[in-house]
């Protein structure tokens, strides 16, 4: 059964032309924009990974990559989850001083994830990472961090609007910060989804902190890997999304893992067996610099920006028959 859901009343503001147009314009804003705040380059990144080196993102832990033999080498690769911990082994080998970062784009296939408005098994989305000093792991850099990346996307939304006059999406750039302990118990009796929609329709743009650990309720709000963020030190970047009254998550990031919060953390996820992996290895000498860094959705950022009610208004991926036919339907074009 499709977990499609069509808004009543929905037209798309572009054409299909315009849209592809208005993709691009807000990909190069928000490239440039994102670039300037953080003080970042652009680099190369794998698509697959080997995973002996560790690298890969083993998201929920449930998740199954999509790998295959190369024949040249009769060794295994992994298309990658996402580059959480490569970024950093790459800011570690290309000599980053602190204050400077990478962002780079990052294709993955994610083939276990369920389909529907905001989810398919392509998944396209700016990968950053940046070097900082030890001391400044804290909550304050969290925090400073996921304004500047608001103030950038309000700043992509300026001028895709002077581009669309027609596009009617607004941004709050006032950011609300919470825990996700905090939003545990303002709403006990929903689940941590409900919990996210509840409180973003009345805070526009919100930061969510603290995710993985158990909570007072003996569950996590979420599951996230032991090895990159600092459970204590991240966060998910929500708006709300009114073209389906619903909170739409556009970043996962956080400060990541030191030494100590990965032996903890490893030992709380049951994932002791990673400490023989080369990066975990690097990781736990104190050989690889203290980061900051995160994934930006590019589809998500446009569906959001350009008013879409569908994740494949905005990109090309492949949908059961029955999501497309209720597209087909409802006139959603699904590229």
């Amino acid at each position: 059964m499709s977990n499609t859901i069509v808004p009543a009343g929905y037209q798309a503001s572009l054409t299909l032309y315009e849209t592809q147009n208005a993709i691009g314009v807000i990909k190069r804003a928000f490239e440039d924009n994102l670039a300037s705040a953080l003080t970042l380059k652009r680099v190369s990144a794998p698509l697959f990974v080997d995973p002996a080196t560790g690298l890969n993102d083993n998201l929920n832990g449930v998740e199954e990559p999509v790998s295959f033999v190369v024949p040249a080498t009769q060794k295994r690769a992994e298309v990658v989850h996402s580059l959480a911990k490569w970024k950093r082994m790459a800011l570690y080998r290309y000599d980053f001083r602190p204050g400077k970062g990478l962002y780079t784009d990052m294709n993955a296939i994610r083939k276990d994830e369920e389909l529907d408005n905001l989810h398919s098994i392509y998944v396209d989305q700016w990968d950053w990472e940046k070097v900082i000093l030890p001391e400044q792991r804290t909550l304050d850099e969290l925090c400073a961090t996921a304004q500047a990346i608001v103030d950038s996307i309000c700043a992509t939304l300026d001028t895709i609007q002077t581009k669309y006059p027609r596009i009617n999406t607004t941004l709050s750039r006032e950011v609300s910060f919470i825990t996700t302990q905090q939003l545990e118990d303002l709403y006990p009796a929903l689940t941590p989804k409900e919990r996210e929609n509840a409180y973003v329709k009345t805070h526009p743009t919100t930061f969510l902190m603290q995710i993985g650990a158990p909570l007072r309720s003996g569950k996590p709000h979420d599951g996230r890997a032991p090895d990159y963020d600092d459970w204590m030190l991240n966060g998910d970047l929500l708006f709300y999304n009114p073209v389906l009254d619903a909170a739409l998550e556009i970043s996962s990031m956080g400060i990541r893992v030191d030494a100590a919060s990965m032996d903890r953390q490893l030992t709380a996820a049951h994932c002791d067996d990673r400490r023989a992996l080369t990066y975990h290895k690097m990781l736990l000498e104190g050989l690889l610099p203290a980061t900051i860094g995160g994934g930006i959705g590019q589809s998500r950022l446009c569906m959001l920006l350009l008013g879409k009610a569908h994740i494949g208004e905005v990109q090309s991926s492949i949908w059961d028959e029955e999501t497309m036919e209720i597209c087909r339907k409802a006139g959603i074009a699904i590229l």
